[in-house]
């Protein structure tokens, strides 16, 4: 069937098409509300700035559509085969009613950039590498969702359910997550530059490689995190808590920490070269052969700490609790 035999069709009433051979149809820029394409083949389709709204694509083949900037709204997307399609721009607002569903979708390599996602339901969805740059993710149901490798810089996750999300090697530069519950979620090698993680709870997060450039940590809870090798330079870690945290060979050159709570935390070999510690609590911590050149721990509290081998060439200790329990003049 061809797009003028449709169209004919659906003007004169029809709404059917269900298992048609539509592959490579174009239909760019039609009004299609509440058609029926449920096990349709629609694959390499041209789609874009269709409107979809309460369709049925219920197990329709879309591998390699062009479907950016349509219209999704209330439409069934369930176990549709969307790989490597296009949803740039694409709106699927509602798509957590049952009625417009995600639910076991073939997602490997789809284009969703600056989509509108607002409130979908992906949740265990495997979402590995996918481009979601930009995108709107607003209250959105990611629990158990694997976003592995994902490009999610600029994307928006206000209110969204992250529990249980593999961010692993995520791209995610100036993302705001702030207040976000992100307790025990794979964060390791993942791209953090400049995001915003003030009051998130981090607590058994995996942030081991993880890129934290100029990342802003106030008040996160990282209890018990896995920062072995993270570069957090220039990172704010003000009132953080990273009691008991493994931070071992972590690089916080010049990252601003003070009143973080070290507590226990493994710190070997971590360089703190010209970091702010002022009134930063590292009781217990372990500070074996870390770098503390330039380091300011004025007012803060190594009581307890392990600081063998560590090089502390001009550190500033003024007001500092020593090890012992002295304090430096």
């Amino acid at each position: 069937m061809n797009a003028e035999e449709l169209l004919q069709r659906y003007e004169a009433g029809e709404r059917d098409f269900s298992h048609e051979n539509l592959i490579g149809i174009r239909l760019e820029h039609v009004q299609l509300a509440g058609i029926n394409l449920k096990g349709a083949y629609l694959g390499s389709a041209h789609l874009s700035r269709t409107s979809l709204v309460g369709a049925n694509l219920e197990g329709a083949f879309l591998y390699g559509a062009d479907l950016s900037y349509a219209k999704l709204i209330d439409a069934n997307l369930s176990h549709a085969d969307l790989t490597k399609a296009s949803l740039q721009g694409a709106i699927l607002v509602r798509a957590q009613l049952p009625e417009c569903r995600l639910s076991g979708a073939r997602l490997s390599g789809v284009n969703l950039r600056s989509a509108n996602l607002c409130k979908v339901n992906l949740c265990g969805s495997n979402l590995e590498g996918i481009n979601l740059r930009s995108a709107n993710l607003s209250g959105a149901n990611l629990s158990w969702a694997n976003l592995s490798g994902a490009r999610l810089s600029g994307v928006r996750f206000e209110g969204a359910i992250l529990s249980g999300i593999k961010l692993a090697g995520a791209y995610m530069n100036g993302v705001d997550l702030h207040g976000s519950d992100l307790d025990g979620v794979d964060l390791s090698e993942a791209k953090l530059s400049g995001c915003n993680l003030s009051d998130s709870v981090l607590t058994a997060a995996n942030l081991s490689g993880a890129q934290m450039r100029v990342a802003r940590l106030l008040r996160a809870n990282l209890r018990a995190a896995n920062l072995t090798m993270a570069l957090l330079l220039r990172a704010n870690l003000s009132e953080a808590d990273l009691s008991k945290a493994d931070c071992s060979t972590t690089d916080f050159r010049g990252a601003e920490c003070s009143r973080t709570n070290f507590n226990g935390a493994l710190l070997e070999k971590a360089d703190f070269s010209e970091a702010q510690l002022c009134g930063a609590y590292l009781w217990s911590a372990k500070l074996r052969d870390a770098i503390l050149r330039r380091t300011n721990f004025r007012g803060a509290s190594l009581r307890g700490a392990d600081t063998t081998g560590a090089d502390q060439q001009d550190a500033i200790l003024t007001e500092a609790t020593m090890p012992d329990g002295t304090v430096f003049a």
